[in-house]
């Protein structure tokens, strides 16, 4: 069994204009860079065997700024990327319906098998987190891991510890620079604390008690 510490990033322009990040990138916020400051003082007395990261710079930025403190040299595995959303990268949802309205219905409908042109379907989206996440899980098999990387990651990783489906809408919110803990064992996967922001003063977090 091994204990996964999920991070999405912290706060960027883009999160905050409501675009479509994707692989695209956008830098941190001041409020980004803050949060990814109080990420290492978090985690500088919590042990854990290894630091992966995105390699997109939002994800790769937030983990420099824990790796200051703890010490931990930081894994840099591009399958850790956001999604890519194709032709919607960059934009926001006016932009995507303006841009080509029967393609951004469909791309809403949350068809898991779609993907918009250039872009990621869901189904394989998730295919390849939980390959990855599954990969990282055997390598540290009884260690504590931390993996900063994107929402929809993090998303990936709690329908793949509750069954909700692809088709399904995610009933708690992706919140930047919060710990996610999960537990997986030989592809079985459990939940733990999810959206803990305590290190931020948010008080946000949605459900569990952080023991796992």
């Amino acid at each position: 069994m091994t204990k996964l510490i999920l991070i999405r990033h912290g706060e960027t322009l883009w999160n905050t204009e409501r675009r479509m990040q994707g692989q695209l990138d956008s830098p941190l916020t001041e409020r980004g860079v803050w949060q990814a400051c109080r990420l290492g003082e978090r985690l500088r007395g919590v042990a854990f065997a290894a630091l992966y990261s995105s390699d997109l710079p939002r994800a790769r930025l937030t983990a420099q700024r824990i790796a200051e403190v703890t010490g931990h040299a930081i894994i840099d595995d591009a399958r850790l990327r956001e999604r890519h959303f194709g032709l919607f990268e960059g934009l926001n949802r006016a932009e995507m319906e303006q841009h080509d309205a029967a393609i951004y219905t469909r791309f809403m409908s949350r068809d898991p098998q779609y993907a918009a042109p250039g872009g990621e379907s869901p189904a394989g989206f998730f295919s390849r987190c939980r390959a990855v996440l599954e990969e990282l899980a055997a390598r540290h098999a009884g260690q504590t891991i931390v993996i900063v990387t994107h929402g929809l990651v993090l998303d990936a990783a709690y329908r793949a510890a509750t069954g909700l489906a692809l088709e399904a809408q995610r009933p708690v919110p992706l919140v930047n620079a919060s710990l996610n803990w999960f537990e997986c064992d030989d592809g079985r996967w459990s939940a733990g604390r999810w959206g803990d922001a305590d290190h931020l003063g948010d008080g946000v977090t949605i459900f569990g008690d952080g023991t796992v």
